[in-house]
């Protein structure tokens, strides 16, 4: 197989990177700057390389377009006259709709969607990861018309990149985001610029801003033009959220004035945060997940974890809860499949544990 992707910065670098050294597939790439090329190329990431010539992709059997979204519709329609007629061209933008709806008017092009939901405030091919995207969410969002067996072709390719992939619509897809992914960037640069405004001369805002500042506005360091063009591509259903948000802001600010308890309004953030660390099976993902009754000291977590790994059960995701709804504590653990967690749930059991099946 050989694999295209256009734009080697941090996510296509971590694509390349990661089906590297999970697979034999050959990898051509396009960026604007060579020196990306040359690095990625001297690391053994990609095989062939060109700066403007797309017919370096004529070979493809799947492309993936890792550009800003404003500009993926340009490069599609670029590729069309160089590719094979069975090749799957796809992308990683964060907005799908405009995208889809644009290339749906494009003939005889095999166009699937793709989001996969992991990143970093870094940029470039210098941040990219081979483990990036491991257990994160891969969104695809297929045009009309796509075979089921290139759709299938996707999944395997984001379940190699360590990626849950999840088809749905674009439509979907954008509301979904808006509401988890860009209005909290917005969120965070608006407060970061609020913080800004109102520092003073003697630099105390800026010199204090450490802890839970810095965690809530990390994301206010990622690109502006890539968030620049998010926030154009996906605007109806960002100002549909903000409408919600600044309703909220509005009623606690009322709130405050009134002098009124706000208490249930922490109460409920924090009860449906909590709530993220209990997902159970839904439509959409299968979750495998376990909690494991343990006493909160040092080696809790090496303990079972080792003993986990040296029966070749593979964890994907491992941690203490902050509540404590069993006694003395729980661990949760998350699993890739339901034959690795009752596996675990048999082992641990048989070593005296008290397992609770989520």
């Amino acid at each position: 197989m050989v694999i295209g992707i256009i734009g080697l910065g941090l996510i296509g670098g971590s694509i390349a990177k990661a089906l590297k050294e999970k697979t034999n597939i050959e990898i051509v790439a396009m960026n604007r700057s060579e020196k990306s090329l040359i690095d990625a190329y001297n690391d053994g990431v990609i095989d062939k390389y060109s700066l403007t010539d797309m017919s370096i992709f004529k070979e493809c059997d799947i492309i993936i377009v890792c550009t800003t979204v404003d500009t993926i519709p340009t490069y599609v329609s670029k590729l069309k006259p160089y590719i094979k007629k069975d090749c799957i061209i796809t992308d990683v933008g964060s907005t799908k709709k405009k995208i889809c709806d644009t290339l749906s008017n494009i003939k005889d092009i095999c166009f699937i969607g793709g989001h996969p939901m992991a990143g970093s405030e870094q940029t470039g091919y210098k941040s990219a990861k081979a483990h990036l995207f491991e257990n994160a969410f891969y969104i695809l969002t297929p045009i009309n018309n796509v075979p089921q067996s290139k759709i299938d072709k996707m999944i395997n390719i984001a379940k190699t990149l360590g990626a849950t992939p999840v088809v749905i619509s674009p439509e979907v897809h954008d509301y979904t985001v808006a509401a988890i992914s860009h209005v909290p960037h917005i969120i965070a640069s608006s407060l970061v610029n609020t913080v800004k405004e109102l520092a003073d001369s003697d630099g105390y805002m800026h010199s204090f801003a450490a802890g839970g500042f810095r965690d809530i506005t990390r994301i206010a360091s990622s690109s502006p033009d890539v968030w620049n063009s998010i926030c154009q591509d996906n605007r109806e259903p960002i100002l549909n959220v903000l409408d919600t948000y600044i309703n909220t802001v509005r009623e606690l600010k009322t709130s405050l004035e009134n002098k009124e308890d706000i208490y249930s309004f922490f109460e409920n953030a924090r009860d449906y945060r909590n709530s993220f660390e209990n997902r159970t099976e839904n439509t959409v993902c299968k979750f495998y997940e376990i909690a494991v009754d343990v006493v909160d000291q040092p080696g809790a977590i090496a303990t079972i974890a080792t003993l986990l790994s040296v029966n070749s059960v593979n964890i994907k995701n491992i941690g203490i809860r902050n509540t404590r709804d069993y006694n003395d504590g729980a661990l949760y653990i998350a699993f890739e499949n339901e034959a690795h967690k009752n596996k675990a749930i048999d082992i641990l059991k048989s070593m005296n544990y008290k397992v609770f099946n989520k």
